[in-house]
């Protein structure tokens, strides 16, 4: 406890790093303000009654990265994810167009053409969007909750309010990236995210205390949550490294560099959460298509919307470990790696450069790769099993999928830039047995 105090007085002693957690803290309450300002024309005080289901199977998802602003009708109801989606299908442009990959090629210039590309689409995804948001809520406020004098203007300025208020959201993460600390996309997702525990875990608590034994069960409940947090950490941080020596080389006259070892490392979830967003985006597809039938308990909507049934899991994990394969032959090319080492001088013992080298990288990725998937979409029915097991739908959703995942990764990712600026002015860092590693952002990945 003593170390942890000194820990946390080191870091409030670097100016810098003050700052930053200051600034960080700042954007983060003004985006947590404006997810409880309701859109113009709503009537705050009825359309809590009227969006209960907002909170349940594919809406609940969205309401779940939006921090609760979906459910409540907020000008931020769409949240940071017109952004996500717009990032991530410039992305897959990246790899896929060679024309893309060109202009990323072009270092600083062609990122800067590719981001404002990025926020042209966010804008068009969330216009599209809005639209979308506008019908269901006109479909939830039937019963009461818009105010009458109103309607005739109620979808023109929605759309508008909710696309400033994506795009703002959006300012405020990249304001967040670049002066203060972690990924600003991440960040905003994470507290979204968080914002949902302490009610979550209050009413499993209250629903457990009033049966007797049952807070028994609750703490083991808690054990097994805190239990699955540590598999996710592992999941993230492992690594299979292939030993990498580098020849001598003479350059400038006599001048000879003696040759290295080093290590190439290969991630066991090289794709990170973006398996998990992807499955979770064809499942939603037999929902919208049938929504008609969603209520009426038939239809393969109904089954596609309920976690907890076996079929949906069975599905689910199939498409995760699928999209594991896919995604990372997407971001990972053994062809481009060998040829660097090639170029570099640099060899894998035992192995001849070239194709030889190629094809070793991708059979180790491989092996590595499906592991890791099939943890990977375990994670991701977790919560259907916790559900099953009797815990609140709720709480649930914290033992696994997208939600930990993401959590998990972005406190690994500000913890690690933290430890770096403890560590580069000579304090301690945040361990006291090895560096913390953390991942990539959401919007680079790989929630």
């Amino acid at each position: 406890m003593k170390k942890f105090i000194q820990t946390l007085k080191n870091i409030w002693t670097i100016e810098e790093l003050r700052n930053k957690i200051v600034f960080t803290i700042l954007l983060i309450l003004i985006y947590r303000v404006g997810a409880h300002i309701v859109l113009p024309g709503i009537d705050a005080n009825e359309i809590g009654n009227q969006m209960v289901n907002a909170k349940k199977g594919v809406l609940g998802f969205i309401d779940t990265f939006a921090g609760g602003a979906f459910s409540q009708a907020s000008i931020f109801a769409l949240g940071i994810m017109p952004y996500i989606s717009a990032s991530i299908f410039m992305q897959l442009m990246s790899v896929m167009v060679p024309q893309m990959q060109k202009i990323q090629r072009e270092g600083d210039s062609g990122r800067k053409k590719i981001n404002q590309w990025t926020r042209y689409l966010t804008v068009a995804i969330t216009i599209v969007q809005a639209s979308a948001y506008v019908a269901f809520l006109k479909q939830m406020t039937q019963q009461g909750g818009m105010i009458e004098g109103y309607k005739e203007y109620f979808w023109l300025s929605t759309v508008v309010v909710l696309t400033a208020g994506t795009l703002f959201v959006m300012w405020l993460g990249e304001k967040i990236t670049d002066k203060g600390l972690g990924n600003g996309t991440s960040l905003i997702i994470m507290v979204g995210i968080l914002a949902r525990l302490p009610q979550s875990f209050m009413q499993e608590l209250d629903a457990k205390s009033t049966r007797s034994g049952q807070i028994l069960i609750f703490i083991i409940e808690i054990a097994i949550l805190i239990f699955i947090i540590l598999g996710s950490i592992l999941l993230i941080q492992g690594t299979r490294k292939i030993t990498l020596n580098y020849a001598k080389q003479i350059a400038g006259g006599n001048r000879q560099f003696t040759g290295a070892r080093q290590f190439l490392p290969i991630k066991v979830n090289s794709a990170g959460v973006m398996p998990i967003i992807f499955a979770q985006a064809i499942m939603f597809l037999p929902t919208l298509f049938s929504y008609s039938n969603f209520e009426s308990g038939k239809g393969i909507a109904r089954i596609f919307n309920d976690h907890t049934n076996i079929w949906y899991m069975v599905f689910y994990g199939s498409v995760v470990i699928g999209f594991t394969f896919l995604y990372t032959a997407l971001i990972f090319n053994p062809k481009q790696i060998a040829e660097n080492l090639k170029q570099n001088n640099g060899f894998i013992p035992g192995v001849k450069p070239g194709q030889p080298t190629a094809d070793y990288i991708g059979a180790v990725m491989d092996r590595v790769t499906l592991p890791g998937a099939i943890l990977l979409a375990f994670l991701g029915i977790l919560p259907g099993i916790a559900q099953l097991m009797g815990v609140s739908q709720g709480f649930s959703s914290f033992f696994g999928g997208t939600s930990l995942l993401i959590m998990v990764g972005v406190v690994l990712d500000t913890l690690q830039q933290i430890e770096t600026q403890l560590l580069m002015r000579q304090y301690d860092g945040l361990m006291k047995s090895g560096r913390i590693q953390g991942r990539q952002g959401l919007t680079q990945t790989s929630m």
